[in-house]
């Protein structure tokens, strides 16, 4: 159940869409004084060594981070997600990845509330350890919780300021996990409907994943799906070609500045031919 680590795949090509995004977000929900809180469901460790053993396994980076760090005239969300990986290596060389977590502690304001949830024995302690490195003492404003994420997310929303961001980023090890962040999903929104739900899943040949895909689509709610493959899906059907971004109720400036970024993105990240990617809205 816990073999798997966030830190074999820190920084591929998922990892930049995934996280270029969640900028973008996080951006515009600081545009408000008012306060918001993030609610990140499978927080994993928050930060990543890329010159670590797991990170170097399979080496992912060389075909995410690294391409877009040698691309010229990354657009606007590219560049914002380069600046934050900037920020932690300072050096110029990309040694340090950040997670969500990272990301969203490092844009948010004083006024802000996070709760990071993950139940791995190993990772969890990480991500308090990672997290300490930006508080200089305990801060009331970020809890971390050793509990499925899954089902403790309802029980803050909705926050008080009806400001909200759920970040739901499950490794789906388990085939469950996508009858989970559906089910998930659909819990939190009779508790607070107007909250923005991020939700990615892999683009892999499985059952799960088209009917995790038709669940979403029906949701009757304002929804925009962001996907990108890198590959052709391989002839036995096993890994990883691409990757999908399921936002509910996104920024209104999300769509268009995406209009720009994936055909950016295919390019750059494109592992032969086949590389493509879909950009779809639905008004609630």
């Amino acid at each position: 159940m816990f073999s798997y680590r966030h830190a074999f795949h820190a920084g591929n090509h998922a990892d930049v869409l995934k996280h270029a995004i969640y900028l973008h977000i996080l951006d515009y929900y600081g545009r408000k004084e008012a306060p918001y809180t993030v609610i990140d469901t499978h927080a994993g460790a928050g930060l990543y060594d890329l010159d670590g053993e797991w990170a170097q396994t399979k080496g992912e980076c060389e075909q995410g981070l690294d391409l877009v760090i040698e691309a010229e005239r990354p657009p606007p969300m590219i560049a914002r997600y380069l600046e934050a990986v900037a920020e932690l290596n300072p050096d110029g060389n990309a040694h340090y990845y950040p997670g969500s977590p990272w990301l969203a502690l490092t844009s948010m304001r004083a006024q802000d509330s996070f709760h990071g949830f993950e139940l791995h024995p190993t990772e969890f302690p990480a991500l308090n350890q990672n997290i300490s490195q930006l508080f200089a003492r305990p801060n009331r404003r970020v809890k971390t919780h050793n509990d499925d994420g899954f089902h403790g997310t309802s029980r803050f929303l909705p926050p008080v300021s009806r400001r909200g961001i759920v970040m739901m980023d499950p490794s789906y090890e388990a085939k469950s996990d996508y009858k989970k962040a559906i089910d998930s999903i659909e819990a939190a929104l009779k508790r607070f409907a107007q909250c923005c739900f991020i939700l990615w899943y892999p683009l892999v040949q499985r059952q799960e994943v088209k009917n995790l895909q038709r669940q979403l689509e029906k949701l009757q709610v304002s929804w925009l799906q962001a996907s990108l493959q890198v590959k052709e899906p391989s002839s036995d059907g096993f890994g990883l070609h691409g990757s999908s971004m399921f936002i509910i109720n996104p920024p209104w400036t999300l769509a268009t500045e995406l209009k720009t970024t994936l055909p950016w993105l295919k390019t750059t990240l494109a592992q032969d031919d086949k590389a493509t990617f879909r950009l779809k809205e639905h008004q609630g």
